[in-house]
């Protein structure tokens, strides 16, 4: 008995594996919707391997979720789904929205049992989906691979309880805790690389996977950097990222140069509908520069401001209502500072490089005195080498509400 249900775990997490390899792979392509995968499998009747049957994920522009897609391919393929297994995700939704509930889909679909790594988090609807399924006589397991699953919709968590984006803070640091060398070091326009290629792509990778990426004017003016996503990733079927990945400039009074890399690419998405350069500025912001900025292409939006800075609550709102659910900070020492100290910030990812820059270099954040000791503020962390760098990720805030009990307690 013992070994029969040794096998059948062992089952239940290779195939959320899968699920969950599906639901990975739409990074950049679910948003504003989460991303999920969803595995169906038949057991032969004499027993044995279950097979895969049919299996999908979630993509926002081609509406079906991956309960659908699933089904849908299951029935191309000619296989029957009544008595299958569906692995999910991500709890099949009770509701409609842009799709009809999943839950009455694999009801209707005859399956018999249903794999879930973890309950909704909208709190509305959360375990809505599970009940329907219970109630219409199909066994239940939750919480296989529940923390891999959670870890894929950090942002989508935590947006569809705060409705403000998920925010991460990004900083490229020396290995004694500074952001940037002096400025009489440097050249204008010119930016400084601390860390190594290999880094500087996991940069790229966390851009891929963010909505929108935010800095101030003063990183502006000191780099003239592009902020665009170059991981060179594309999702299934080649799929490019469904929209591009939205530049946002803090810029109170529009200092930004019109010949400056970010407005030169401005505007390119235009025809998706879809803006890439959001600059916000002060209501007392030059007419005649929004004018000349919007011409560009870029998207200016006036935000309320205090003694010039601009209300950082107001911005995280501003971005929500244009559905951006995750923010990646790059910013200077200024804007660390004051997200950090507003406790706007869910997650940081510090990347230390071997290089010492010195006393009189520019600080991690204002108002902190060392990154390292910030770090122990951060819970869930994790550490990674990138070439010679260091990287450390660690969580500020807790994206998910609660822990469900593990599948081994879960009821059927």
């Amino acid at each position: 008995m013992q070994q029969s249900t040794t096998t059948r775990s062992d089952q239940d997490h290779a195939l959320m594996r899968r699920a969950l390899k599906l639901a990975a792979e739409t990074v950049a392509l679910a948003s504003p919707n989460p991303q999920v995968g969803c595995v169906l499998t038949q057991t032969p009747p004499s027993g044995g391997t279950p097979k895969v049957i049919g299996e999908g994920a979630h993509l926002y522009a081609n509406r079906d979720h991956a309960e659908i897609v699933a089904l849908k391919q299951a029935a191309q393929r000619g296989f029957s789904t009544k008595g299958a297994t569906a692995y999910v995700t991500l709890e099949p939704c009770s509701h409609h929205g842009r799709t009809g509930p999943c839950a009455d889909a694999l009801i209707a679909a005859g399956i018999c049992r249903c794999v879930v790594a973890t309950q909704d988090p909208n709190p509305q609807v959360s375990g809505q989906g599970l009940a329907k399924l219970r109630a219409a006589g199909i066994e239940v397991t939750l919480g296989v691979l529940q923390q891999q699953a959670r870890d894929l919709n950090d942002a989508f968590a935590h947006f569809i309880q705060h409705r403000i984006p998920f925010v991460t803070l990004k900083a490229a640091l020396s290995v004694d805790g500074k952001l940037a060398p002096p400025a009489t070091w440097r050249r204008p326009n010119q930016p400084h690389w601390l860390t190594g290629p290999a880094a500087r792509y996991e940069v790229q990778l966390l851009r891929h996977a963010a909505d929108a990426v935010l800095t101030g004017i003063g990183t502006v003016l000191a780099d003239d950097p592009q902020l665009t996503d170059r991981s060179g990733l594309l999702g299934p079927n080649n799929l490019p990222r469904r929209r591009p990945l939205l530049r946002v400039i803090l810029d109170s009074q529009l200092r930004i140069p019109l010949s400056s890399q970010l407005l030169r690419s401005a505007g390119d998405d235009r025809d998706s509908g879809h803006p890439n350069l959001l600059i916000l500025c002060s209501k007392t912001a030059p007419s005649a520069k929004i004018t000349a900025l919007t011409d560009l292409g870029a998207l200016v939006e006036t935000i309320p401001d205090h003694a010039g800075r601009l209300s950082l609550p107001t911005v995280l709102t501003a971005l929500a209502e244009h559905n951006i659910l995750s923010l990646l900070l790059e910013c200077g020492s200024h804007l660390n500072g004051a997200f950090l100290q507003q406790n706007l910030v869910d997650k940081a990812v510090l990347i230390y490089a071997e290089t010492e820059l010195g006393d009189q270099a520019i600080p991690f954040a204002q108002g902190i005195a060392s990154p390292y000791l910030f770090e122990e503020s951060l819970h869930r962390i994790t550490r990674a080498n990138y070439g010679p760098d260091t990287c450390v990720t660690g969580y500020l805030h807790e994206p998910w509400r609660t822990q469900v009990a593990p599948p081994s307690k879960a009821i059927s």
